[in-house]
């Protein structure tokens, strides 16, 4: 077991993994995804949808916006089709962070990794940009004089309205070069039966877990460009024709997407 794990209390990453189907996780980590999915029965799918719209991000930055670098804040697990996968599938050469916070992400993520070139995993948070930005690892793989792709997919909806989302992303996007791509999935209020229990065990389970409108997402993009066509519900960020029929479940209403340009 990894030093600092603390299997007593639920983890954001590992809820996830459960949701996912996935294996790293435990018992108080699946008490808080079966309360999640009594409340949205069909939450998998806004979890697969969520990965999906990460791999589409990604292709469009890596072969559409030409970026070679990317930093991926609040990676989770690693799973099927990570990061630097995906952009190295596009462009071999493309440096990838992965930054997070939980003691399992952080060792499944080292192993994983283990003898790559360009691409570093990182003991950092969101709530601390400055620090993030400064780690060793950034330094050494990312040039600032060149556009980055930054990667904010299924985080900030963890960050209370106490704790700034909109100046913590504007002060990372501060640091980036002109030519940088932002890449924002966040769940949304959108009216649909059980989006308020599911909130509520978020909330019980692990503490966080926010809910906001289309119009406070978008408005942490502020002062970007925002790539079509927009923000808009997961599915319909720039789909490729491969997603299914459970694309118009309503569990799918629930987040949003956009990507969006540093001038």
């Amino acid at each position: 077991m990894p030093q600092g794990v603390d299997i007593t209390r639920p983890s954001i990453a590992r809820v996830y993994d459960y949701l996912l189907g996935g294996k790293d996780n435990f018992t108080p980590d699946r008490e808080v995804g079966d309360r999640i999915k009594k409340a949205l029965p069909e939450v998998h799918l806004g979890v697969r949808a969520q990965r999906m719209v990460l791999g589409r991000a990604i292709r469009y930055m890596v072969g559409e916006a030409g970026i070679r670098q990317l930093v991926d804040i609040g990676s989770g697990l690693p799973t099927a089709g990570n990061v630097h996968e995906v952009a190295r599938s596009i462009a071999p050469e493309t440096r990838v962070i992965y930054v997070d916070n939980d003691p399992i992400v952080l060792a499944h993520a080292r192993a994983l990794l283990a003898g790559s070139s360009g691409v570093a995993v990182v003991d950092r948070d969101l709530r601390e940009p400055e620090r993030l930005l400064e780690a060793p690892e950034v330094r050494v793989e990312i040039d600032f004089d060149r556009p980055v792709g930054l990667l904010l997919c299924g985080i900030v909806h963890y960050v209370s309205d106490e704790e700034d989302p909109a100046g913590l992303i504007a002060r990372l996007i501060a640091a980036l070069p002109s030519g940088s791509h932002v890449f924002l999935h966040h769940l949304v209020e959108a009216g649909t039966p059980g989006e308020k229990a599911a909130e509520t065990a978020m909330r019980q389970g692990i503490g966080r877990g926010f809910f906001r409108t289309p119009d406070q997402v978008r408005g942490f993009l502020h002062g970007l460009e925002l790539v079509e066509p927009g923000l808009v519900r997961v599915p319909d960020w720039r789909p490729n024709g491969t997603e299914d029929s459970a694309e118009e479940h309503p569990v799918l209403r629930l987040a949003v997407a956009a990507v969006g340009r540093k001038p």
